[in-house]
């Protein structure tokens, strides 16, 4: 297994400087993310990353887009019935295109994305999805997301990176889209789930992992994040 990360980081490494290069040809007349208008025209996505990452790199938090085994394995869960779908930092679309694939129409698909240059691509590639310029952690106070009406919510933001309080907001505002059974798909970098134990006793979640993958770089977890089932004390029926 080392000698499989080890080789797939010398790739990375050999592609980041590939992606360095490109940039700074581009600098000096164009420093700007590009913005395709063609849906297929994803051959960019790496450079785009690369220059958003060098520019903001504690909001980008990535070097590279997720690559597709990560994104296969954040929406295996969803189908057609899943109803509406939330994505949060869809950055250059990577699990916005696994969402489709898994058969959710395009017209049921949320995108929220910070970064305006992302934002304008996403808009371009996904014309029948809603594209929301926003910070995430403003979803409990956004009045154009109703309430209880997402069947699903990925994730695609790096909690680890974030301070608590940004993340209970985000959190928050998640559920409160969220409809009955509702799950919040996250992946993360790290060993455990990225939200803490006691952030999740007390908002009333739960997370389960659901899988890993090493065909990403870094190698990745998934955790689905859910409502806790309300229980009923016994003494408290008995007295009813």
């Amino acid at each position: 297994m080392r000698e499989h990360i080890a080789g797939k980081s010398h790739h990375f490494i050999f592609s980041l400087c590939s992606c360095h290069e490109e940039a700074k040809q581009l600098s000096s007349s164009k420093p700007a993310i590009p913005i395709e208008s063609s849906r297929s025209d994803i051959r960019g996505d790496k450079l785009r990353f690369f220059n958003a990452w060098r520019a903001k790199p504690l909001q980008i938090a990535a070097l590279a887009p997720s690559g597709s085994a990560l994104a296969q394995l954040m929406t295996k869960e969803l189908s057609p019935k899943t109803g509406k779908v939330l994505e949060l930092g869809p950055g250059t679309g990577v699990f916005t295109r696994a969402i489709l694939r898994r058969g959710v129409p395009e017209t049921d698909l949320t995108l929220v994305e910070f970064e305006e240059a992302f934002a304008e691509l996403l808009t371009n590639r996904f014309p029948d999805a809603t594209v929301l310029q926003i910070d995430a952690s403003s979803l409990p106070a956004d009045t154009r997301l109703e309430q209880s009406s997402f069947g699903a919510v990925v994730s695609g933001l790096p909690l680890l990176s974030m301070r608590p309080r940004t993340v209970m907001r985000i959190l928050e505002g998640a559920f409160a889209a969220l409809g009955q059974g509702g799950s919040f798909f996250q992946f993360t970098y790290g060993p455990t789930c990225p939200v803490d134990r006691k952030l999740l006793d007390r908002l009333g979640l739960k997370a389960t992992r659901i899988g890993g993958t090493i065909a990403n770089f870094p190698p990745a977890s998934v955790y689905r994040i859910s409502r806790r089932a309300v229980r009923t004390s016994a003494r408290l029926v008995e007295s009813i």
